[in-house]
């Protein structure tokens, strides 16, 4: 009996051992309950990717409909400033309009002012002159007759 057969009744009694001990069962049991294990972190993982997912899909939805209300209320503001931009174009163009009618109104008055201002000149300068004139030319029968033909017509002119 040499060494060889003692360490082979040695391996043989270790696995009798084990065998008795149950180990391989506590191994796979072990085994096992790892395996089980990681199955449900697998399930966990996959269930919480799917949650995320959807997760983002709805955070997906939910910022289209702001980007969407958000080109709407954009759209929104633009069309008020156009309309902001046109009536405040068209006051502009109305008080402009106004203000020329009123200038173009008061140059009139003013031309007609001075034009009656100017005859009234022009009448009493030629009033001035024919009285002159007739002064150094009439004598007093003469005024006398004139100052009574302008009294009567004067007169018929008030009634």
């Amino acid at each position: 009996m040499d060494s060889s057969f003692f360490a082979l009744l040695g391996l043989i009694l270790f696995f009798a051992l084990l065998a008795y001990l149950k180990v391989p069962g506590m191994i796979g049991r072990a085994l096992d309950e790892r395996a089980k294990k990681i199955g449900d972190e697998l399930a966990e993982a996959k269930r919480l990717r799917e949650e995320a997912q959807h997760v983002l899909a709805e955070y997906q939805r939910k910022r289209k409909e702001a980007e969407a209300e958000a080109a709407g209320i954009i759209a929104a503001a633009e069309r008020e400033a156009a309309a902001l931009t046109a009536e405040a174009k068209q006051k502009t163009e109305e008080f402009v309009a106004r203000r020329n009618a009123l200038s173009e109104q008061k140059i009139k008055q003013a031309e007609t002012e001075a034009v009656n201002a100017v005859r009234a000149a022009a009448v009493d300068l030629a009033v001035a002159a024919a009285e002159k004139v007739l002064a150094k030319k009439a004598d007093d029968a003469v005024q006398q007759k004139l100052f009574s033909s302008s009294v009567g017509e004067v007169k018929a002119r008030l009634n």
